[in-house]
Protein backbone atom coordinates (compact mmCIF):
# COMPACT_ATOMS: atom_id res chain seq x y z
CA UNK A 1 0.00 0.00 0.00
CA UNK A 2 3.19 2.46 -0.43
CA UNK A 3 4.80 1.64 -3.05
CA UNK A 4 5.24 5.41 -4.27
CA UNK A 5 4.53 7.10 -0.98
CA UNK A 6 5.95 10.20 -0.64
CA UNK A 7 5.90 11.02 -4.34
CA UNK A 8 3.55 13.76 -6.20
CA UNK A 9 2.36 12.60 -9.47
CA UNK A 10 0.35 14.15 -12.28
CA UNK A 11 -1.67 12.02 -14.71
CA UNK A 12 -3.27 13.13 -17.88
CA UNK A 13 -7.00 12.25 -19.79
CA UNK A 14 -6.96 11.06 -15.49
CA UNK A 15 -11.44 11.79 -15.29
CA UNK A 16 -11.64 8.92 -17.36
CA UNK A 17 -10.68 5.10 -18.39
CA UNK A 18 -7.44 4.18 -17.61
CA UNK A 19 -6.35 7.56 -16.39
CA UNK A 20 -8.59 7.66 -13.83
CA UNK A 21 -7.71 4.16 -12.62
CA UNK A 22 -3.80 5.38 -12.53
CA UNK A 23 -4.89 8.54 -10.68
CA UNK A 24 -6.88 6.40 -8.15
CA UNK A 25 -3.95 3.56 -7.93
CA UNK A 26 -1.03 5.63 -7.02
CA UNK A 27 -3.39 7.49 -4.65
CA UNK A 28 -3.87 4.20 -3.03
CA UNK A 29 -0.49 3.21 -3.23
CA UNK A 30 0.77 6.92 -1.62
CA UNK A 31 1.26 9.33 -3.99
CA UNK A 32 -0.09 13.12 -3.94
CA UNK A 33 -1.72 13.30 -7.65
CA UNK A 34 -2.98 16.16 -9.70
CA UNK A 35 -5.57 14.61 -11.77
CA UNK A 36 -5.23 16.49 -15.35
CA UNK A 37 -8.49 16.91 -17.90
CA UNK A 38 -10.44 18.83 -19.57
CA UNK A 39 -13.34 17.37 -18.20
CA UNK A 40 -13.85 19.37 -15.08
CA UNK A 41 -17.08 17.51 -13.36
CA UNK A 42 -15.20 14.84 -13.65
CA UNK A 43 -12.22 15.34 -12.84
CA UNK A 44 -13.03 16.68 -9.50
CA UNK A 45 -15.30 13.48 -9.00
CA UNK A 46 -11.99 11.67 -8.87
CA UNK A 47 -10.49 13.93 -6.56
CA UNK A 48 -13.21 13.77 -4.52
CA UNK A 49 -13.01 9.61 -4.44
CA UNK A 50 -9.09 9.70 -3.60
CA UNK A 51 -9.84 12.44 -0.85
CA UNK A 52 -12.83 10.42 0.71
CA UNK A 53 -10.23 7.55 0.47
CA UNK A 54 -7.46 9.46 2.88
CA UNK A 55 -5.85 10.74 -0.31
CA UNK A 56 -4.61 13.87 -1.16
CA UNK A 57 -5.06 15.26 -4.65
CA UNK A 58 -5.77 18.51 -6.61
CA UNK A 59 -7.68 18.71 -9.97
CA UNK A 60 -5.76 20.72 -12.90
CA UNK A 61 -7.81 21.66 -15.85
CA UNK A 62 -5.32 20.36 -19.11
CA UNK A 63 -5.51 20.97 -22.64
CA UNK A 64 -2.23 18.66 -23.42
CA UNK A 65 -2.13 19.98 -26.77
CA UNK A 66 -1.69 23.82 -25.46
CA UNK A 67 2.13 24.57 -24.07
CA UNK A 68 0.53 27.55 -21.99
CA UNK A 69 -1.47 25.18 -20.61
CA UNK A 70 1.19 22.72 -19.45
CA UNK A 71 2.77 25.93 -18.01
CA UNK A 72 -0.04 26.80 -15.33
CA UNK A 73 -0.98 23.16 -14.61
CA UNK A 74 2.66 22.42 -13.76
CA UNK A 75 3.05 25.24 -11.67
CA UNK A 76 -0.17 24.83 -9.81
CA UNK A 77 1.15 21.35 -8.90
CA UNK A 78 4.45 22.72 -7.55
CA UNK A 79 2.39 25.36 -5.96
CA UNK A 80 0.25 22.75 -4.02
CA UNK A 81 2.90 19.93 -3.42
CA UNK A 82 6.16 20.91 -3.79
CA UNK A 83 7.28 19.01 -6.40
CA UNK A 84 6.89 16.02 -9.14
CA UNK A 85 8.29 12.94 -8.93
CA UNK A 86 5.78 11.08 -11.50
CA UNK A 87 3.95 12.46 -15.04
CA UNK A 88 1.68 9.69 -16.91
CA UNK A 89 0.83 11.10 -20.30
CA UNK A 90 -2.27 9.39 -20.93
CA UNK A 91 -4.52 11.75 -22.45
CA UNK A 92 -5.65 10.27 -26.04
CA UNK A 93 -7.75 10.52 -28.67
CA UNK A 94 -9.26 7.97 -31.24
CA UNK A 95 -9.29 8.01 -34.72
CA UNK A 96 -11.10 5.16 -37.13
CA UNK A 97 -9.59 6.61 -41.07
CA UNK A 98 -7.46 5.13 -43.87
CA UNK A 99 -4.43 6.90 -45.41
CA UNK A 100 -7.34 7.78 -48.28
CA UNK A 101 -10.64 8.85 -45.85
CA UNK A 102 -8.38 10.72 -43.28
CA UNK A 103 -8.50 14.41 -43.81
CA UNK A 104 -5.41 16.82 -42.63
CA UNK A 105 -7.54 18.28 -40.16
CA UNK A 106 -7.74 14.95 -38.56
CA UNK A 107 -4.67 14.00 -38.96
CA UNK A 108 -3.79 17.19 -37.28
CA UNK A 109 -6.39 17.01 -34.51
CA UNK A 110 -5.17 13.44 -33.80
CA UNK A 111 -1.01 14.08 -33.61
CA UNK A 112 -1.90 17.44 -31.75
CA UNK A 113 -3.34 15.40 -28.65
CA UNK A 114 -1.60 12.21 -29.12
CA UNK A 115 1.95 12.80 -29.98
CA UNK A 116 2.24 17.00 -29.74
CA UNK A 117 0.52 16.54 -26.05
CA UNK A 118 3.30 13.81 -24.73
CA UNK A 119 6.04 15.93 -26.32
CA UNK A 120 4.86 18.55 -24.12
CA UNK A 121 3.94 16.96 -21.66
CA UNK A 122 7.38 14.86 -21.16
CA UNK A 123 9.42 18.42 -21.86
CA UNK A 124 7.35 20.12 -18.79
CA UNK A 125 8.25 16.90 -16.75
CA UNK A 126 11.78 16.90 -17.46
CA UNK A 127 12.10 20.15 -16.70
CA UNK A 128 10.45 19.91 -13.06
CA UNK A 129 12.31 16.97 -12.35
CA UNK A 130 15.69 16.77 -13.42
CA UNK A 131 17.35 18.33 -10.18
CA UNK A 132 16.27 15.52 -8.10
CA UNK A 133 14.90 12.66 -10.84
CA UNK A 134 11.47 11.36 -11.19
CA UNK A 135 9.36 9.12 -13.51
CA UNK A 136 7.91 9.42 -17.24
CA UNK A 137 5.41 7.21 -18.17
CA UNK A 138 3.95 7.76 -22.00
CA UNK A 139 1.14 5.79 -22.80
CA UNK A 140 1.23 4.84 -26.66
CA UNK A 141 -0.42 0.97 -27.89
CA UNK A 142 -0.23 -2.11 -29.49
CA UNK A 143 -0.48 0.38 -32.21
CA UNK A 144 2.32 2.03 -31.93
CA UNK A 145 4.19 -1.94 -32.26
CA UNK A 146 2.19 -2.78 -35.39
CA UNK A 147 -0.08 -1.45 -38.32
CA UNK A 148 -3.81 -1.27 -38.93
CA UNK A 149 -5.20 -0.06 -42.34
CA UNK A 150 -8.28 1.43 -40.51
CA UNK A 151 -6.06 3.48 -38.24
CA UNK A 152 -3.77 5.80 -40.19
CA UNK A 153 -3.35 9.03 -37.74
CA UNK A 154 -3.96 6.68 -34.47
CA UNK A 155 -0.69 4.70 -35.51
CA UNK A 156 1.57 7.70 -36.61
CA UNK A 157 0.49 9.05 -33.45
CA UNK A 158 1.45 6.17 -30.95
CA UNK A 159 4.47 5.26 -33.40
CA UNK A 160 5.49 8.47 -32.37
CA UNK A 161 5.07 7.84 -29.17
CA UNK A 162 7.13 5.09 -29.08
CA UNK A 163 10.25 6.75 -30.81
CA UNK A 164 9.94 9.65 -28.89
CA UNK A 165 9.64 7.99 -25.46
CA UNK A 166 13.47 6.43 -26.48
CA UNK A 167 15.03 9.65 -27.36
CA UNK A 168 14.18 11.37 -24.27
CA UNK A 169 15.14 8.66 -21.94
CA UNK A 170 18.26 8.71 -23.79
CA UNK A 171 18.69 12.70 -23.37
CA UNK A 172 17.79 12.38 -19.43
CA UNK A 173 20.22 9.47 -18.86
CA UNK A 174 23.34 11.08 -20.83
CA UNK A 175 22.60 14.50 -19.51
CA UNK A 176 22.38 12.64 -15.73
CA UNK A 177 19.00 13.96 -14.09
CA UNK A 178 17.98 10.23 -13.16
CA UNK A 179 14.36 11.04 -14.70
CA UNK A 180 13.54 7.36 -16.50
CA UNK A 181 11.42 7.87 -19.48
CA UNK A 182 9.56 4.34 -20.70
CA UNK A 183 6.24 4.12 -22.61
CA UNK A 184 3.22 1.37 -21.85
CA UNK A 185 1.75 -0.50 -24.72
CA UNK A 186 -1.77 -1.19 -23.97
CA UNK A 187 -4.06 -3.98 -25.87
CA UNK A 188 -8.04 -2.75 -26.28
CA UNK A 189 -9.09 -1.98 -23.27
CA UNK A 190 -12.92 -1.52 -22.62
CA UNK A 191 -13.01 2.27 -21.65
CA UNK A 192 -14.92 5.07 -22.88
CA UNK A 193 -12.20 5.86 -25.97
CA UNK A 194 -12.66 1.95 -26.96
CA UNK A 195 -16.28 2.35 -26.89
CA UNK A 196 -16.55 4.92 -28.87
CA UNK A 197 -14.76 3.30 -32.26
CA UNK A 198 -17.11 0.81 -31.95
CA UNK A 199 -20.20 3.19 -31.35
CA UNK A 200 -21.49 3.15 -34.88
CA UNK A 201 -22.07 -0.47 -34.69
CA UNK A 202 -25.73 -1.86 -34.36
CA UNK A 203 -24.58 -4.66 -32.20
CA UNK A 204 -22.37 -3.92 -29.53
CA UNK A 205 -22.25 -7.28 -28.14
CA UNK A 206 -21.07 -8.71 -31.48
CA UNK A 207 -18.91 -5.37 -32.28
CA UNK A 208 -17.09 -6.72 -28.65
CA UNK A 209 -16.64 -10.05 -29.56
CA UNK A 210 -14.57 -9.26 -32.68
CA UNK A 211 -12.21 -7.07 -29.69
CA UNK A 212 -12.10 -9.80 -27.92
CA UNK A 213 -10.96 -12.17 -30.54
CA UNK A 214 -8.04 -10.30 -31.40
CA UNK A 215 -6.67 -10.93 -27.95
CA UNK A 216 -5.56 -14.71 -27.47
CA UNK A 217 -6.39 -14.68 -23.95
CA UNK A 218 -10.08 -14.52 -24.90
CA UNK A 219 -11.19 -11.13 -23.46
CA UNK A 220 -10.52 -7.65 -23.38
CA UNK A 221 -8.06 -5.94 -20.75
CA UNK A 222 -9.40 -3.73 -18.18
CA UNK A 223 -8.01 -0.24 -16.60
CA UNK A 224 -6.81 -1.66 -13.85
CA UNK A 225 -4.87 -3.88 -15.74
CA UNK A 226 -2.72 -0.88 -17.19
CA UNK A 227 -2.43 0.68 -14.27
CA UNK A 228 -0.59 -1.44 -12.71
CA UNK A 229 2.06 -1.64 -14.84
CA UNK A 230 2.09 2.16 -15.02
CA UNK A 231 2.43 1.86 -11.06
CA UNK A 232 5.27 -0.18 -11.92
CA UNK A 233 6.67 1.81 -14.06
CA UNK A 234 6.54 4.85 -11.37
CA UNK A 235 7.80 2.99 -8.31
CA UNK A 236 11.60 2.64 -7.36
CA UNK A 237 10.84 -1.18 -8.30
CA UNK A 238 11.48 -0.28 -12.30
CA UNK A 239 14.46 2.18 -11.31
CA UNK A 240 16.74 0.13 -14.14
CA UNK A 241 13.84 0.55 -16.84
CA UNK A 242 14.36 3.44 -19.26
CA UNK A 243 13.82 4.11 -22.90
CA UNK A 244 11.36 0.51 -22.53
CA UNK A 245 8.20 -0.26 -23.84
CA UNK A 246 6.16 -2.22 -21.42
CA UNK A 247 3.33 -4.19 -23.42
CA UNK A 248 0.34 -5.16 -21.64
CA UNK A 249 -2.08 -6.69 -24.63
CA UNK A 250 -3.66 -10.25 -23.82
CA UNK A 251 -1.17 -11.40 -26.14
CA UNK A 252 -1.96 -9.49 -28.96
CA UNK A 253 1.52 -8.56 -30.49
CA UNK A 254 2.86 -12.06 -29.65
CA UNK A 255 0.88 -13.72 -33.10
Amino acid sequence: MARVSGKVAIVTGAALGIGKATALLLAREGAKVAVADLKADEGHAVVAEIEAAGGEALFVPLDVSREEDWTRAIAAVLARFGRLDIAVNNAGIAYAGTVESTSLDDWRRVQSINLDGVFLGTKAAVAAMKDHGGSIINLSSIEGLIGDPTLAAYNASKGGVRLFTKSAALHCARSGYRVRVNSVHPGYIWTPMVQGLTGESPDQAAARKRLEALHPVGHLGEADDIAYGILYLASDESKFMTGSELVIDGGYTAQ
